[in-house]
Formats: C-alpha cells, structure tokens, sequence
C-alpha cells in the first residue's frame, strides 16, 4: 500500500546527519514521516524542491524583540516575520524588555503573546539577578523558558549581575546551560572618559578586550567551580577564543554573523553608529580570530543578537546612541555567502546553526531531518546571487547594516512544522507559532 503524506518536499539536496543527497522529505501531522524515494507515495501538496538545498530548521537563539516595552522598534510579530523571510525556524528571546523577564508571570505573558501571533516558533530567557537566583532551579524549567540569561555587564538595574558573588549565587543552583553577556561592568566604567562624541570609531576602544576577557575568564572559572555550564554569547575577540578552547568541558561559544563578517574601523567609518553593538565589532586580527576559532570547532552555535533600534534613535551623536542592528533576516545569506567564499562548509553551517543549538540547549525534535522530528525546514538556493537591500527587511527598524550588499546564497523557503510559512520572498501562511519544547522539561 502507499505511503500517504501531507507533504512531500520533493527533489531537494537534502542535508542531514548522514550527508546531503537528492532526497524526498514526507511529513505528516507536522513531523516528519518518511525520507529517500517518495515517488510512489501520494500527499495532499507536493513542493517542488529540485536545484534546492533542503538543510534543518535554523534556530537563532540570541534575539531582541523588544516586546514588551519597545514596541515603536520591534514587536514579536513583526520580529519573527523578520526571521521567517530570512529562513530561521525557531528563536529564543531576551529578557531585557519592559517589564524585564525576570518573573514567572512575565515569562507567562511573552509566552502568551507568542502564540500563533509569531510566524516561527520560540522561547524567552528568564533574566538571572541578584534577588532571583534562589528561584531559577523552578522558573528555568516553566513552559516556553529557553534557560537562564545573566548580563555581567551593558545592562542596567536589576539585570545586572557585575560581581563574583551575584554570579556564583546563579551558577550554584541553576542546572541548565545559562547563557551570559560577559564584559566587565567595572572596566567599562572606568573607560567612559574614552568615547569620543560623534566619533563612533572609539566604541571598541572604550570596551576593549581586556573588558571581554576579565568577565569571561570569571564566568569560566565560578563555572568550573560550582559545575555549572555556561553559554558565552558573542564573542568577540581572539583573546577569549584561545582561552575557551581549553574549557570546553563547561563553556560553550557563541559567535555572530556581524563579528565574522565586519571589521574595525572600516565598519564605523562607512555605516557610523549603525555598526555601533555591543560587544563591540573589532579589528580584522580579532575578526580572525574568531574565524580560527569557528574552523578549529571552538563556536558552538551563531546567534544573530537581532537588536533593533530605530534610525532616529541611530542618527544622535555618539555616544548617547544605543547599541544594536537587525540581524535574524540577514543571518542566513550572510553565512550562506561564507560557504560560497569556501570560509566553512555547508555542513558546519548546518550545525552551527540547527543541530548545535538543539544539542546545547537540549531541544525537543528540532535541529536535524530525521523521522519523528518537527518538520522545521530552511529551503536555500546556495548558487543565488541577491542584494540585501532595507527595503527587503521585515523589521519595524526598517534598515540593515548590510544595505547595498550583493550575497551568493539566499533562504528560498522557511517551514514550520511542515507548513510553508515564507516562499520566495512572499509570507504566505498565517502566524502559527508555537513555544520550543526541550528534553530537560517535557512534563512542562
């Protein structure tokens, strides 16, 4: 008897845990059913994915979609639609929003508003504070919790957790992988006097390297010493990328598409405070670096750290600018452009960006086309050569900083648990997403 499917992708390069090959994919009831030679099988809708490369869902787990509290720049609907046009699956959310999610009833209302209001799927990280941390062992376990986030540095009242003790109290009893912003507050302050104003070529002079490296050498050791593990987010020097390799026992590393592809003080003096993050954008030696470091197996996963502002907010002087750019619509291309430039292969890729992300932070069938998984797909056309242009963003920001810039490699298609929600450009399924489960709180 024949197979019956919803859908079969057809035809398609698929790329997998076993390599990459004309496959067909099958789904059913939103998973996926069957992988190899459908041609006998029948669906309801058959997609046409020959000359496509077929990889797992991306999952970009450092976002800002400032909602609540910053709405007039971002919302979630408006930020996950970002991420579908770009070909990303499933987000995880940050907790510096207002109200800062640092309670189980804010956490409960991101949750809410998510629902079938985001077009990919989602999680929220619950903020770690010095007046929390008794509690995180119970509310980093609640429906739609991504983990923990700390901000040792660039972060403001409660969210800020600047000393040893604050973060050994967190990394005590938490028990999943905690993520953290590592700069040291102190250095940072000490440092103010070094902006230059309307010069935003000062930015990684004011936070340097050593700010990167004090706080990260900290998290690293309390980590060693309480046995917890600890996800360092954006790396950005070549420093704290020689340090961590030898600690992957506790830490693992995150890198960005802006740190790989930038460089200072070219990236300042052409995009201006549009280039402004935090940590800051480097020079092509830390640049470097970081790509030694993504070759040696060092990075662990990309995250864009998606952190929109507006253009008015962008156009005041240095340093009274905040820091932040788009980044879930362009992550793609961006390393998709990579891959084409022969920087990394399209499996580590792959994994840096689906099956990394599922094994670090323990997600529940997302990250890999195997059988019984979510049907999370990222449909790409790896030969496609397109210009990334402000207008193609679906950001409430409305800008990019890589306006202008012609890409080879371009997100084709995004599927969500076998509905196609992008294709071709064109957003052309309702919102249905859902929160991301994970292994370590299925009864939640």
């Amino acid at each position: 008897m024949a197979q019956t499917f919803d859908t079969i992708f057809k035809g398609g390069i698929v790329v997998n845990q076993d390599g990459e090959g004309a496959r067909d994919i099958g789904v059913r009831d939103g998973r996926i059913a069957g992988i190899g030679d459908l041609s006998k099988a029948s669906a309801g809708e058959t997609v046409d994915c020959r000359g496509l490369h077929v990889l797992p869902g991306v999952i970009d787990t450092q976002v800002h979609f400032r909602e609540p509290g910053g709405t007039h720049k971002e919302d979630l609907e408006s930020g996950s639609r970002s991420a579908v046009m770009g070909g990303v699956t499933a987000v995880f959310e940050m907790p510096n929003t207002d109200p800062l999610t640092i309670t189980p009833e804010a956490l409960a209302d991101k949750v809410k508003r998510g629902h079938h209001r985001m077009h990919c799927d989602y999680a929220f990280f619950i903020g770690g504070t010095y007046d929390n941390y008794k509690h995180l062992p119970e509310w980093e376990r609640l429906p739609g919790c991504a983990g923990v986030k700390v901000f040792m540095g660039s972060s403001t009242g409660s969210l800020l957790v600047e000393n040893e003790e604050g973060l050994r109290n967190i990394l005590k009893v938490i028990r999943r992988r905690a993520s953290f912003h590592a700069e040291d507050e102190a250095r940072l302050n000490e440092r103010k006097s070094l902006r230059v104003e309307g010069d935003p070529t000062t930015h990684p002079i004011w936070r340097d390297p050593v700010a990167a490296m004090i706080a990260t050498e900290r998290l690293v050791r309390t980590a060693r010493e309480t046995g917890a593990r600890v996800h360092v987010l954006h790396v950005s020097t070549a420093e704290e990328m020689d340090f961590l390799e030898h600690y992957k026992d506790v830490a693992s590393v995150e890198v960005t598409p802006h740190h790989l592809t930038m460089a200072a003080p070219e990236c300042y003096q052409v995009l201006g405070t549009k280039a402004q993050m935090n940590p800051p954008v480097r020079d092509a030696q830390h640049r470097a670096g970081i790509w030694r470091g993504l070759q040696q197996g060092v990075v662990d996963i990309l995250g864009s750290d998606h952190a929109p502002h507006t253009l008015e907010e962008k156009s005041k002087a240095y340093p009274a600018t905040p820091s932040g750019m788009t980044g879930v619509q362009t992550l793609v291309p961006l390393m998709l452009d990579h891959v084409n430039a022969g920087r990394l292969s399209l499996a580590r890729f792959v994994d840096l960006s689906s099956a990394g992300p599922a094994r670090l932070f323990n997600i529940a069938r997302k990250g890999r086309i195997a059988v019984g998984y979510d049907a999370d797909l990222t449909v790409v056309d790896l030969k496609r050569r397109e210009t990334i242009t402000d207008q193609w963003v679906a950001s409430k920001a409305g800008w990019t900083p890589y306006d202008g810039m012609t890409v080879i490699g371009w997100p084709v298609g995004t599927v969500v648990r076998g509905r196609r929600v992008m294709w071709e450009n064109e957003l052309i399924t309702p919102s249905q997403g859902e929160r991301v489960r994970f292994l370590e709180t299925l009864s939640a």
